[in-house]
């Protein structure tokens, strides 16, 4: 009776951390998921594209003057935005160099080809991506339902049009 006890125990131990392992598996698929994988990532992998914007929608939400602000940043901009991607749109070649921001990928899923990226890199619904100097790129919705994202970022030259 006690080495059946004893084998169970050891059978809910062995199950529990295999289930530990399995979870943490998960979780750091997660948490790099729509990110350059490392050995993808070089400096100016791929070439600038001539795409003109496809079924894009850019709306500005919201914008705060940051030179008017305690932070006295001169001549940027702080502004929230929502973009629409229909199916098999395209936001433009664009580059981050002067104007980081955070993009939040509130519904579908799409593509973006980075200069820094030697592959694709696929976006979901609920991450968010940096976009920091050095990054350079443009984005295509290969899906069949709209994406929504939401975009906060500092801008600089309020001419540019170029996402």
């Amino acid at each position: 009776m006690s080495n059946r006890i004893e084998l169970g125990r050891l059978l809910g131990r062995t199950t529990a951390v295999a289930g530990l392992v399995v979870g943490s598996v998960a979780l750091t698929t997660t948490a790099f998921a729509g990110s350059c994988p490392a050995d993808k990532m070089k400096a100016e992998v791929r070439e600038p594209v001539k795409f003109d914007a496809v079924g894009v929608t850019d709306t500005t939400l919201g914008a705060i003057d940051l030179e008017k602000e305690p932070a006295m940043i001169k001549g940027r901009q702080l502004r929230f935005r929502k973009l629409t991607i229909e199916p098999n749109g395209i936001v433009p070649w664009h580059s981050h160099g002067d104007r980081p921001a955070l993009i939040f990928i509130a519904e579908g899923e799409i593509v973006e080809y980075a200069s820094n990226c030697s592959i694709p890199i696929m976006h979901k619904a609920g991450e968010i991506r940096p976009e920091t100097s050095g990054t350079s790129h443009w984005w295509k919705n290969l899906g069949d339902k709209t994406v929504v994202l939401y975009v906060g970022d500092v801008l600089h030259d309020r001419n540019d049009k170029n996402m």
